[in-house]
């Protein structure tokens, strides 16, 4: 195996070759893509939910859209950093690898490091507020900011593959690529590219259309059961090809599937039983548009 990669490694892509860099020098500060990537999700998601609710049967008002915009930019930075340290490097709580210390080393979100199930929780925490503070239906809620979450998926999986991070498996395959602060210099599946396009780009052609063009919004639950399961079911699939986490290689070797599939696989049962569900309830009825 060796051998077939080594002669893969000659021709690589070479990560470096591609003329990429981790943001723009502004001399005394680095604008990193990594933070660019996650403002431009939250705020094309923003503008595309101030878009919806603006459409019939809109369960809640721009006021709402806009606490949901606060509330849910801090569960995806707080949620996200928490949870990649809780489920993939606890070492975070305690102490940074050059030896820094914590709070400092858990607020260094520019070295990456965000865990896709943490950001989850933290957005789910989030809508549970604002629905309950604004006397929402909470799963209304979550149909409408499930429509959303590919935008910032997809510009996320893209920073991590500017950043040269979270590189994939070893392989031969012709698109193969060589990424520079990979201890071993082996050819490596570009699977921040594959997870782009299962957990963003997937996400968004699928969500989008069935929001517009069908009359999902009309039962409670379908728009995020078929949210959960899709990016579930991409997050499953691209963790085949992706390198698991130096800190938790023994969890592929003792059951056959990394971390990031074990805690997948209770999202996508979740999706579909919720789907299934809210196909058999009937629709909701054309009710008066929430107003601020």
């Amino acid at each position: 195996m060796m051998d077939v990669l080594a002669g893969a490694a000659a021709q690589a892509i070479r990560w470096e070759d591609l003329g990429l860099r981790p943001g723009i020098e502004l001399g005394f500060f680095t604008l990193r893509f990594y933070s660019l990537a996650y403002l431009a999700g939250i705020l094309l998601g923003y503008w595309h939910l101030s878009r919806m609710v603006r459409a019939p049967g809109a369960p809640m008002a721009q006021r709402h859209v806009d606490d949901l915009f606060f509330w849910c930019t801090l569960g995806i930075i707080l949620g996200g950093r928490l949870g990649y340290a809780a489920f993939y490097q606890p070492a975070l709580f305690t102490t940074w690898d050059s030896g820094e210390t914590v709070p400092w080393a858990l607020l260094r979100l520019w070295d990456g490091g965000m865990s896709f199930h943490g950001g989850l929780i933290g957005t789910t925490l989030a809508m549970a507020w604002v629905a309950w503070r604004g006397k929402l239906s909470f799963i209304r809620v979550t149909d409408y900011v499930a429509v959303n979450v590919g935008f910032g998926m997809l510009f996320g999986r893209l920073a991590n593959f500017i950043n040269g991070e979270l590189w994939g498996r070893p392989t031969d395959v012709a698109w193969a690529m060589i990424f520079p602060r990979d201890p071993l210099g082996l050819p490596r599946h570009p699977s921040q590219l594959y997870e782009a396009v299962l957990e963003g780009l997937v996400v968004i052609l699928v969500m989008l259309p069935l929001f517009w063009k069908t009359r999902a919004r009309w039962r409670p639950g379908v728009l995020t059961g078929c949210f959960v399961t899709l990016i579930s079911l991409g997050r499953f699939t691209a963790e085949f090809f992706r390198e698991a986490d130096a800190q938790l290689a023994w969890v592929p070797q003792q059951t056959g599937l990394n971390m990031g599939q074990w805690l997948t696989i209770p999202l996508i049962a979740a999706g579909v039983l919720l789907m299934m569900a809210a196909l058999r309830r009937p629709e909701i009825g054309a009710r008066p548009p929430v107003t601020a």
